[in-house]
């Protein structure tokens, strides 16, 4: 399935080579900067530089547009000089610069699109334009070698959907959220609790000293035999309810509260989508990964971790389900589906921390992908606010009916 009509077929495509590709990520509140080089041993990030903007927006309690526009256009040429720098690399030793070119908020899309734009053209380089989702795809790919096919969820701020992976490219939308994204919930809940912002990571915090058995929190879609999310209902009911909490305990225990709603939903609807895609895929065999759990507890927070025995991480032939984007970095959320993946027998992947939130290494490793397969894009390739994974799928079925000149949401 070609994913854009942006991208064009290189004659020449580069399979099988070395690949050193530039990543650009502006798509909201960081500016990022990475270098990849992707060979047949895998992936190797020799940069990965980010411009973290929280305290830009903090006092606004979530992402001021405007703001973070102007921070991308200030900080893009360092940040990539610095990234660059770090790689050990001159512009002579890259393949292609990739930049995402959305979703996002568009205004800072254009600027790291921008850039890339005009050092591929001033180094004669290939352009790569990137699915910002698609880079979140690809992240797990980040740390082990892994394999297509996989289930899988991505959970962030904006998004929360389920797919099914054969390649880059190549995604089929199995479910999404009707409404808000957990992430968002996450931020908004936390938001009326008066956590501040980034409120994801503080309610995490919170909620490791609380109780929530003390709450009771609507469950969404139990009755739907489809594998959508709605996460509006949870977020209403827990404003409300923060809004009678007195002191800190009560407080701890409905983040608590939150934090298990949020994780219980989000394996519900995956424990559907499992059903479904291992009786779509009968030549995949059972069998989780056999890591130890001191192993699976140290990816993601020590890059030494990120190198584990290949018998470990092996997943060839074998069902596996990766789980990515910011709300992956939660640990209640990793262990409640590491749970799950483990009970329906498929291996369990999820990136390492650092590359679970916002960051341009998966841009990179995206692009180089795309470069890989001899997908480069054209150099008036545009911005967009909206970029479904499975474009197909959402022009036919949007969540939103009238997804208007923006194009379809999901």
């Amino acid at each position: 399935m070609k994913m854009d009509a942006d991208y064009s077929r290189a004659t020449d495509g580069a399979t099988g080579a070395t690949l050193t590709v530039l990543g650009l990520e502006t798509s909201c509140d960081e500016t990022a900067a990475s270098v990849v080089r992707l060979s047949a041993a895998g992936a190797e990030v020799l940069s990965s530089v980010i411009h973290s903007q929280i305290d830009d927006h903090a006092a606004y309690g979530g992402v001021v547009p405007e703001i973070a526009a102007r921070s991308h256009v200030e900080m893009i040429d360092g940040v990539t000089r610095r990234a660059m720098s770090e790689a050990g690399l001159d512009w002579s030793a890259l393949d292609g610069v990739a930049a995402t070119a959305g979703p996002g908020l568009v205004g800072g899309v254009m600027v790291g699109l921008s850039y890339g734009k005009a050092a591929a053209l001033a180094r004669g380089l290939p352009l790569i334009a990137v699915n910002h989702l698609e880079g979140h795809a690809v992240s797990a790919r980040l740390g082990a070698e892994t394999t297509y096919p996989f289930l899988l969820l991505l959970v962030s701020g904006g998004h929360c959907q389920l797919l099914e992976v054969r390649g880059i490219g190549d995604m089929s939308r199995l479910g999404t959220t009707i409404d808000d994204a957990a992430g968002e919930a996450f931020d908004k809940i936390a938001k009326a609790m008066g956590l501040g912002y980034p409120g994801g990571p503080a309610l995490e915090k919170l909620a490791a000293s609380g109780d929530g058995s003390r709450f009771e929190l609507p469950r969404a879609l139990l009755g739907r035999k489809d594998c959508d999310f709605s996460f509006s209902g949870l977020k209403t009911a827990a404003s409300r309810l923060a809004q009678t909490c007195e002191t800190d305990q009560d407080r701890a225990d409905l983040a608590d509260a939150v934090q298990k709603a949020i994780a219980r939903q989000l394996a519900e609807r995956t424990e559907r989508a499992m059903k479904d895609y291992a009786e779509a895929h009968p030549e995949l065999s059972d069998g989780a990964l056999k890591q130890p759990s001191a192993a699976r507890e140290a990816v993601g927070l020590d890059q030494a971790a990120l190198k584990q025995p290949s018998a470990e991480r092996e997943a060839v032939g074998r069902k596996l389900f990766v789980v990515a984007g910011g709300v992956a970095a939660n640990r209640t959320i990793r262990r409640t589906l590491e749970d799950l993946a483990t009970k329906h027998g498929f291996a369990f992947l999820a990136p390492p921390m650092i590359y679970c939130t916002d960051n341009a290494a998966m841009i990179a490793l995206a692009g180089a992908e795309r470069l890989e397969k001899g997908l480069t894009s054209d150099i008036d390739v545009a911005a967009r606010p909206r970029w479904p994974l499975d474009e197909a799928r959402a022009n036919v079925d949007p969540v939103h009916k009238k997804t208007g000149r923006k194009g379809a949401k999901a």
